[in-house]
């Protein structure tokens, strides 16, 4: 978790921006905004989700898997990170 703490600002800048770009969705679905700006916005909030997510693993990853002294820790942490890898891709 130590990570996520020494990471936290740049984390919850992109969290923010995320936050951001789904208050413009749901303006632009009130509004009755044009289809292909809805399907734009959807796809850049999508690339931020991705995005953020990708950088929590990284950390958790070099943090967790990569410097963890202790062999059977490491691999539980592997495994854990990739079946949350394989619940995101569904």
């Amino acid at each position: 978790m130590a990570h996520i703490v020494g990471d936290s600002a740049k984390l919850l800048a992109r969290v923010r921006r995320i936050q951001g770009q789904t208050i413009a969705l749901e303006k632009q679905l009130n509004e009755g905004a044009d289809c292909l700006d809805a399907l734009q916005q959807i796809a850049a909030i999508r690339g931020a989700v991705n995005g953020l997510m990708v950088a929590v693993i990284e950390g958790h990853l070099s943090a967790h898997v990569v410097q963890e002294p202790v062999l059977a820790q490491r691999q539980q942490d592997f495994e854990a990170v990739l079946q949350i890898i394989k619940s995101y891709l569904r």
